[in-house]
């Protein structure tokens, strides 16, 4: 027993050193939604509050990302989450995309399905209220509604 907990003791310790990449841009990208779309700031300070930190290139890590595995599992979920939608890279969405992911911005909003719930635990500021759901939800339709032309006169080609 105390042999198995000392190579266990011994493991933990060693990955310590083994740690990701963070994502953490010092720049905004060229391709950020905010280069070519308009995002007020009550909508970007809400974006950035509550869901930048999975959906862009840029993560506000707290103090237990330093402790493995709990640093692996959660630049999991960052990297998933920017495989749905990265904010820092919306312009290399097809027009067709775009339309799509401010769909799915409106509709995961509207149920309730993000931010996800296991995010809020910990970070409970990241809770949005029905005035903040309502803000999001209508700069997404609107901004919809604007690229939506784009992808219809891309769709005619």
């Amino acid at each position: 027993m105390k042999k198995t907990l000392f190579i266990i003791l011994i493991v933990l310790g060693l990955i310590q050193f083994i740690r990701p990449t963070l994502n953490v841009s010092t720049v905004v990208s060229s391709n950020d939604i905010n280069r070519r779309y308009p995002v007020p700031d009550s909508v970007l300070k809400l974006l950035k509050r509550s869901c930048y930190d999975c959906h862009s290139n840029n993560t506000v890590y707290p103090w237990y990302d330093r402790v493995q595995p709990v640093a692996w599992w959660l630049q999991y979920h960052v990297n998933h989450g920017k495989r749905g939608l990265n904010f820092s890279e919306f312009l290399t969405y097809t027009p067709k995309r775009k339309v799509h992911k401010l769909q799915s911005i409106s509709d995961l909003i509207k149920s309730d399905d993000m931010p996800l719930s296991s995010y809020l635990w910990i970070h409970t500021y990241a809770k949005l209220n029905d005035g903040d759901k309502s803000l999001i939800t209508h700069w997404a339709d609107s901004l919809r509604e604007v690229i939506a032309p784009d992808t219809l006169a891309q769709a005619g080609k």
